[in-house]
């Protein structure tokens, strides 16, 4: 194929994040949520580069002070932009594969439909590449509005998505399903857009990300949130996306082998407000998966039924409690950058 997009389980360079700070919604829980990103931060380096995105050069500091007593200290990069927000997953850059070369694709982000400014974050990518961040690799700024959490890739030219997000009137209120459609087939070399009508989460902001719901594990083989509570609230709608699941064929005409995810105990802020934690927001890098747990008793079952959808990564557990407090998990703070980006 001339040009595609990776599986995220291809060998990757780095991973992008971008560090909470005391101007945004993260203030009341700053201290509980730079722990979760420590510790992110800790297991990734372990296997390969971070590169943190940090709001100004007092946070710069602050951060590098944090892995200062650390061996591997040289796996992590901290350069200096300003942020609205730690989203990157959703306005990091987009990575293809050109003619055996990185390119990195900047699409627009504008706050997940007009919810919230992003005009900091929607500069972030084209910043980073200025200051140098990704070398010589080329980037090239697209018109369509896409955040990354909303597909998923296997590799091989299929990619997943969700009509709820993708259609929103406040994303690219001009365009036919038909056109989303052949933009994404044109900007990521794919053969095969999978559409998915059912499986949004109360307190998604992203009106229905794909990587909070279903993940490819190979190009074969999804696996997927499920829930197994009929008193839950979401129970008939997830059904719903099973039965849809079930009727997906893979790129050679057979039905994906499919994994049911444990549903966690429904989880709320202080305002009562439902939080959408969810198993398949794990970030899948070289020879591990960051998997998110939330103190949950179906924390050791998620461990052991993502281990079988990957028997030859470490599976490692990371408290995304604080995380989903605002509204979302592991994969959305994270953006891999695939081998050949840095």
């Amino acid at each position: 194929m001339p040009h595609h997009f990776p599986s995220e389980w291809a060998k990757q360079s780095a991973v992008l994040l971008s560090w909470p700070h005391a101007d945004t919604d993260w203030a009341p829980t700053l201290e509980r949520v730079e722990q979760c990103y420590q510790t992110i931060v800790l297991a990734i380096i372990r296997f390969q580069k971070v590169i943190i995105v940090c709001h100004d050069e007092k946070l710069q500091q602050r951060v590098l002070s944090f892995f200062s007593d650390q061996d591997n200290i040289g796996n992590i990069q901290c350069w200096v932009t300003p942020t609205d927000d730690t989203w990157i997953r959703d306005y990091g850059p987009l990575s293809i594969i050109k003619d055996q070369q990185a390119e990195l694709l900047d699409f627009q982000f504008n706050g997940w439909g007009n919810k919230f400014e992003a005009s900091q974050d929607n500069a972030v990518s084209l910043r980073l590449h200025h200051l140098g961040v990704f070398n010589s690799t080329p980037i090239r700024t697209l018109p369509l509005i896409l955040e990354g959490g909303s597909i998923e890739s296997d590799g091989e030219g299929t990619l997943l998505t969700t009509k709820h997000c993708q259609m929103s009137p406040e994303r690219n209120p001009d365009l036919t399903q038909n056109e989303i459609e052949s933009s994404l087939k044109d900007f990521f070399g794919a053969q095969r857009v999978l559409w998915l009508t059912h499986g949004q989460l109360d307190g998604d902001d992203t009106d229905g990300h794909i990587d909070t719901l279903v993940r490819f594990c190979s190009p074969s083989h999804l696996c997927y949130v499920g829930c197994d509570d009929p008193s839950d609230g979401h129970h008939l709608e997830i059904r719903r996306m099973e039965t849809e699941l079930k009727a997906l064929r893979s790129a050679s005409g057979e039905p994906y082998q499919l994994t049911s995810l444990p549903w966690p105990t429904a989880k709320y802020n202080q305002q009562g407000d439902r939080l959408p934690a969810t198993y398949a927001n794990c970030l899948i890098i070289n020879g591990a998966v960051l998997l998110p747990v939330y103190n949950d008793k179906k924390d050791g079952e998620a461990i052991t039924v993502l281990q079988s959808c990957f028997p030859e990564r470490e599976i490692i557990p990371i408290n995304c409690l604080p995380l989903i407090e605002q509204f979302g998990s592991l994969h959305c703070i994270t953006m891999q950058l695939p081998t050949g980006v840095i």
